[in-house]
This record gives structure tokens, C-alpha cells and sequence, in this order.
């Protein structure tokens, strides 16, 4: 056997340090998470030149090449190249999957990886329920009449997040910043809505004994309305993201076998779960207890699955009880804007994608609808708030076109076929954990895919793709003890 040059010993080890950088980054930030990227390519790009790579040509693979490439040309027939172009850089974070799988090579990388990646997840999810158990902000439960906040526009029940940029906790920081302006502008929380309004200064009197008495302020608290973001800035991704790795631990848990791990696998899925509670999601929500029902009904006995049944009944409607407090409506509410404006917006794509041969072969090209949607009158000729389609199949077809969209429905379901197949085969513990974790989140992951863009989110997808690129080196890389005993007697 021909012996490596010192510089891919040195490669290999860089590659592995990325590799884990990637996994901590991953929950928190995605600028840290795109860094480790950027340098693991870089460092496989190297190697290249010194050791020849091997190339896979599984099914999956292929489906994977053909999703890129089929959006490397929509993108170069979009109505905007060179936005659509720009975007495929999110496109090639899927090299992920395969900078893990091709790089962990053995069960001791795997738990380190793994391992990491679910500290940096916990710590996410803590800081998260602690902002909500010590409250941010200042909210004000009651307002007096005469109020300069409530003559304002402010309203009892209202969150007052900054003023003037500067985030709020008291009544007394809110004065201060006041008593140094003529006019504060101060942004504020109301049911899903943030408004702003524009408070004059206060003129100051000895009668006034307190901060909240001088600015009207009855009754109040610190604020625990705004939805658990993380470290993401937005509840929808930190949702997403919370689904699939609490789908791993879950997988995890019930397939360990007892003492320390699964306590601690336990008091980690708690905070997973937590802090997804605390997102007021639904979508989320009701992926992960679709992914909690197929990683117990596939990983557990009879007995388990009626236990859990049982329990997550009362589970499920504090939930309701909680989302109805929080957002003031139901979990299945056609009077809610976001879903109202879900089926105006889809009804509008599937027109426009019906109405030109072009857009059905290759779409319309990514990110091209910011600049033409007025061309197909869409958002209801500019009455709705502009965004993506909030759902990824119609999402794709409309952008990518609807090869692109059965390219990717191929992909998945060799996926969880190569998952499922997996789970039959005797792994150790971990290995059996993540294959199971893996199946229930990609099919919640899919789901949720039904009403929110969770593709379009380069954080979401960067987990996805990692958890991904876990379960294909099990499944390619490490030997289970099915394999082991027939090399043994081989």
C-alpha cells in the first residue's frame, strides 16, 4: 500500500476539525456554520491533487446531481441570471452531505461529531427557555387613559421591545431614553405584528413618584410574548431546526439502552422540546409529533406507542391552549392572514406556472419573482406582504421547474428507502439511534415542507444536509454487526 504524502495526514486532520466547527456552528450561527463549510471544501478541493476521489454512482447520487444540475439551468434561463445564478452557492451547501459521509470513516468520529453538535443544540435551546422563564422587554398589562403611550397608539397587552433602537426592560429605562428626546420611536410586539409609533417627550413633575406612574403605566411584567428565535433572529427557521434535531434525540433516546446516555439524551430532548413549544410553530409542531409517531411506532413495543399515546393527548391541548394565548388563533384557522394569504399566493403560482410552457420545463428562476411578480400580478396585485410560496414542492416547481421538483421527490424517497432498510440491519445503539432520528425527521421535515419554505432556510437545510450526511456514513462507512460477523466467518 502506497504511503499518503504528511500534507493529507495534515488535510484530513483540518477536514475533521471543519467537520466538527461545522456541527457546533450549526444551531447558533450561520455565518460560523458556512465558514466551516467554505474551509472543508477547501481542504477535500487540496487533497484532490494528491489523492484521486472516488465518486459514487448510487441512486441517490444521481438524484442529487440531477437536482443541481437541473437548477444550475433554470437558473441560467431565469428571468434574472444573475440573481438565480448567485443563489446556487445555497444550492451547493448539499456538498455537506457529502463532506460528512465521505469523511467519517469510523464509529469514534461519528459520536464526536454528534456529540458536539448536540451540546451546541442544548445550548441553544436553554438560553432560549431562560430568556423566556426571566422575560425580555417590557409589557405593559395595563394602561391608565391619559397615558402618553396609550394616546400613542399603544394598547393593554402590548410588548415594548426598543425605543429609539434601544431594547427596553423597565419602565424606568424607557423614561430615560424618553427624557433624552423630543420624540422616541418605540417598536412593539401585538399578536404576530410589530408596529411603531412615535411618543413626545414628557414634561417632568414632582407629583409623579415612579417611572411607570410618570408614563401611565398600571400594571406591568417583563415580556414573554415574542416567539423562542435562538440564535437564528426568527421563530420559523429556529422551529425547523428545533424539529429535525429533536427527531434525532428522540431516535436516540429510544434507542439506547439505559444508564447515563439516556438520561442525558432525555434531559436534552426536554429542552428541544421546550424551546419548539416556546416557537409557537404549528407547523413544527405538528411535524415532530408526526416524526415522534413513526420513530415510536418503529422503534418501540406496542406497549411504548399506547403509553405515548396516552400522554400526548394532554400534552396536545395545552399546546392548543397555549398557541391560542400566544397568537390568537387555532391551530387549524382559516381566518388566520398567514393561512389566508398561503392560499391566495399558491392559487396565484400555480397559474403562472401553468400559464407557459417555459415556466413549467424550467420555472421561473430563483429569487426572480422579487422583481416580477407585478408582471403576473401577484400577492394580489401588491395588496399582500411579498415572499416566498411557503410550501418547497410548489416552491420548486415554481422557481426550478417541474423536473427540478421530481428530481427532488426521487431524492427523498431514495433517502428514507436507504433509512428504512438501514434500520433493519443490527447497528450499535448510536448508529441505530441516528437512522431512526434521521426517518422520522426527514418525513416531519417533508411535512412541514407542506405550508413553510423550510428549504429555502439555509440554516434549516445545513442541518438537514448534516444529519443527512451522518446517516449516509453509517449506512456506506460503518459496519454493522450483521457485516462484521459475515466478514468474521468470510
Amino acid at each position: 500500500m502506497q504511503q499518503q504524502p504528511p500534507i493529507v495526514t495534515y488535510l484530513n486532520y483540518g477536514l475533521k476539525v471543519c467537520l466538527l466547527l461545522l456541527a457546533l456552528s450549526a444551531p447558533l450561527s450561520i455565518a460560523g456554520t458556512q465558514i466551516a463549510w467554505s474551509f472543508a471544501l477547501l481542504f477535500v478541493i487540496i487533497r484532490a491533487f494528491f489523492v484521486r476521489p472516488s465518486w459514487r454512482k448510487e441512486g441517490i447520487d444521481l438524484a442529487i446531481l440531477a437536482f443541481v444540475g437541473l437548477t444550475l439551468v433554470s437558473a441560467i434561463f431565469s428571468y434574472e441570471p444573475k440573481v438565480s445564478i448567485g443563489k446556487m452557492v445555497s444550492v451547493l451547501l448539499v456538498t455537506i452531505v457529502y463532506l460528512v459521509s465521505e469523511n467519517v470513516k469510523d464509529s469514534k468520529t461519528l459520536r464526536q461529531i454528534l456529540t458536539v453538535f448536540l451540546v451546541s443544540a442544548s445550548f441553544a435551546s436553554l438560553v432560549s427557555i431562560g430568556i423566556f422563564i426571566v422575560g425580555k422587554n417590557l409589557k405593559v398589562i395595563s394602561l391608565a387613559e391619559n397615558s402618553p403611550l396609550k394616546i400613542a397608539g399603544v394598547q393593554n397587552g402590548d410588548t415594548i421591545q426598543t425605543a429609539n433602537g434601544i431594547s427596553v426592560s423597565s419602565p424606568e429605562q424607557l423614561e430615560s431614553i424618553m427624557d433624552q428626546n423630543e420624540i422616541t420611536k418605540i417598536k412593539i410586539y401585538r399578536y404576530e405584528v410589530f408596529l411603531d409609533f412615535e411618543v413626545p417627550k414628557i414634561e417632568s413633575s414632582p407629583i409623579y413618584r415612579s417611572a411607570a406612574e410618570s408614563l401611565g403605566i398600571i400594571e406591568w411584567s417583563r415580556g414573554r410574548d415574542v416567539r423562542a428565535a435562538g440564535f437564528y433572529g426568527h421563530y420559523t427557521t429556529f422551529a425547523e431546526a428545533l424539529q429535525l434535531i429533536a427527531s434525532l434525540a428522540l431516535g436516540l433516546f429510544v434507542s439506547s439502552y439505559g444508564g447515563r446516555y439516556k438520561w442525558l439524551l432525555l434531559c436534552a430532548l426536554i429542552a428541544f422540546c421546550g424551546a419548539l413549544f416556546l416557537t409557537v410553530t404549528r407547523a413544527s409542531w405538528l411535524s415532530f409529533i408526526i416524526s415522534s409517531g413513526v420513530i415510536i411506532l418503529f422503534g418501540t413495543s406496542r406497549r411504548t406507542i399506547l403509553v405515548c399515546a396516552v400522554l400526548a393527548i394532554p400534552l396536545i391541548a395545552g399546546g392548543l391552549i397555549y398557541l391560542q394565548q400566544k397568537r390568537n388563533v387555532g391551530f387549524i384557522d382559516t381566518k388566520d392572514n398567514s393561512t389566508t394569504w398561503r392560499f391566495t399566493v399558491w392559487q396565484e403560482a400555480v397559474g403562472v406556472l401553468a400559464s407557459n410552457p417555459r415556466h413549467l420545463a424550467v420555472g421561473i428562476g430563483m429569487d426572480s419573482i422579487k422583481k416580477h411578480w407585478q408582471d403576473w400580478g401577484m400577492f394580489d396585485n401588491g395588496k399582500l406582504p411579498m415572499g416566498h410560496l411557503h410550501n418547497i414542492y410548489l416552491q420548486f416547481a415554481f422557481e426550478r421547474g417541474i423536473p427540478t421538483l421530481l428530481a427532488f421527490i426521487v431524492w427523498m424517497f431514495l433517502y428514507l428507502r436507504m433509512l428504512w432498510r438501514g434500520l433493519k440491519q443490527k447497528f450499535d445503539w448510536v448508529e441505530h439511534g441516528i437512522l431512526l432520528g434521521s426517518l422520522g425527521g426527514t418525513i416531519g421535515f417533508l411535512t412541514s415542507g407542506l405550508t413553510h419554505n423550510n428549504w429555502g432556510d439555509s440554516e434549516v437545510a445545513m442541518i438537514f444536509y448534516l444529519i443527512m450526511g451522518l446517516s449516509l456514513a453509517i449506512l456506506r462507512n460503518i459496519k454493522s454487526e450483521e457485516k462484521l460477523t459475515t466478514d468474521a466467518h468470510g
